[in-house]
């Protein structure tokens, strides 16, 4: 009897309890209230579980790629494999290689796809103002005006990319360029090793002071390369090879005491060396010096950097250019304005050039392989601390860091008409039996007694900036 009592007496509770929920409510206040009303608590009622939102699928989309750096499906290289990741991260999209075999230069074959509206989505850029210039190319702009990575990214590369204001193009890379040095042999001859920042006395003098042919050792693998850095150092305006931005100048002074400069570095370069002098070294040309430790510094470019790391048994390091800074190579990747779909084409691109994650994805890829990755393109403390985690190099580190001081020297992929004014045109000249000789030909000799620059250094650098000028005003506004 007790249970039944107890149950009866809650029943008759909750009745009680239920009427009270009945009664008329409270009228609402025509005035919003100065206080909150007070609430009594109470046990809230369990939410009903809402399902996460479901992107919808994103729309399957192909892109067309043509690059020459993917090497072979069986050879399988980070590039192919950074395309693989970039496609288990977007399942939706599907890359498909444009065959660029066949004979003719990169560009006729580009040239033979858009005569046929078959243009690549997205491709590597050989020479960037001949793509301006037949209105093949996407503009980014808007794309990377809103990219955080972008901001990253060194001006001088950004500046490399545009045209009339418009990102046109997307660095894909960025390779320092300079001298590379042998520490151990100036160790071994008990002389200091130049380091990054050295001036030009002190390079003369590193050069000079190893060069022992005798013993099979150069203070120099080559001196062509000095006509391309040594007018900076005289005149700041001058960039690469005496380029001012707009023209070339072949005439100024600075520009001549280079050739001379040149010259004078000769002797103590593989092309100064005497047959007899040659049988006292392993390698067979300039190219081999380096890694068989037979020349002190070495011209060469940060695509060499993985397999200097791999390859190399002594201590070495990045110098630069004497005077300061470096030379700086890059590569562009450009996207068609014909693309099916923009901004897919953009995203697949900006992986392949200067995304911060594809380069952590790039990095480990390295590593996997025991090699290392390129240079960063978009540069901040972090993707320096990743380079650095592969080797520690204070010249190539200290290069780095001083990007917005580099010398240019990608000018033929970049500023229109430069191929004609340093190697292709021919300027009406002739020497000796060698008939309307090209400007390839007025550098190369410079020094080899064939004729005297001088006499023809007004003619080379009015001829230079006609074809310059010409070639720009042919651009696109």
């Amino acid at each position: 009897m007790k249970t039944s009592t107890l149950i009866h007496l809650l029943v008759v509770i909750v009745v009680i309890a239920g009427l009270a929920g009945c009664a008329a409510p409270t009228p609402a206040p025509t005035q919003p209230a100065t206080q909150p009303p007070k609430v009594e608590a109470t046990t809230e009622p369990t939410p009903t579980p809402v399902p996460p939102a479901v992107e919808p699928a994103k729309a399957q989309v192909t892109i067309r790629y043509a690059n020459w750096n993917l090497g072979t499906e069986e050879e399988n290289n980070i590039q192919r494999q950074l395309i693989k990741k970039y496609i288990e991260l977007n399942p939706h999209v599907t890359i498909q290689f444009v065959d660029m075999s066949g004979e003719g230069t990169w560009d006729d074959k580009l040239t033979a796809f858009a005569a046929r509206g078959e243009l690549p989505d997205v491709f590597m850029a050989d020479k960037t103002p001949l793509y301006v210039k037949n209105g093949w190319l996407a503009d980014l702009t808007e794309f990377v005006n809103q990219d955080p990575d972008w901001r990253d990214v060194p001006q001088v590369l950004r500046d490399g990319a545009t045209y009339s204001g418009k990102v046109l193009g997307l660095p894909a890379a960025q390779f320092v360029m300079g001298y590379f040095v042998n520490k151990d042999l100036y160790e071994a001859a008990n002389l200091d090793a130049p380091e990054y920042g050295l001036s030009v006395d002190e390079f003369m003098r590193a050069v000079a002071s190893l060069h022992n042919p005798a013993k099979g050792i150069l203070g120099l693998d080559e001196m062509e390369f000095v006509m391309g850095w040594y007018p900076h150092t005289v005149d700041k305006s001058l960039k690469w090879f005496s380029f001012d931005g707009q023209h070339m100048h072949y005439n100024s002074a600075a520009f001549k005491e280079g050739i001379a400069k040149a010259g004078q570095l000769k002797p103590y370069t593989w092309q100064g060396l005497t047959e007899e002098n040659k049988a006292n070294f392993k390698s067979q040309g300039p190219w081999e010096l380096f890694l068989n430790q037979e020349v002190g510094l070495r011209w060469d470019g940060g695509w060499m950097i993985p397999g200097y790391t791999q390859n190399a048994t002594f201590e070495w390091d990045f110098v630069g250019i004497p005077g300061g800074g470096q030379a700086l190579v890059m590569d562009i990747i450009v996207v068609s304005k014909t693309a099916s779909n923009l901004q897919e084409a953009y995203n697949f691109a900006r992986w392949m050039t200067f995304s911060k994650e594809a380069y952590a994805v790039e990095a480990e890829l390295a590593r996997g392989a025991g090699s290392a990755p390129k240079m960063p393109v978009s540069v901040d403390d972090a993707s320096l601390e990743l380079y650095k985690s592969f080797f520690d190099k204070p010249g190539v580190i200290k290069a780095l860091q001083n990007l917005d001081n580099s010398l240019l020297e990608s000018l033929a992929k970049v500023v229109p008409g430069y191929v004609a004014a340093r190697w292709e045109g021919k300027p009406g000249i002739d020497i000796d039996s060698d008939k309307d000789v090209n400007m390839w030909y007025m550098f190369n000799f410079a020094n080899e007694g064939r004729y005297k620059y001088e006499d023809y250094a007004a003619r080379l650098e009015e001829f230079a900036n006609k074809l310059l000028d010409d070639a720009a005003a042919e651009l696109p506004k």
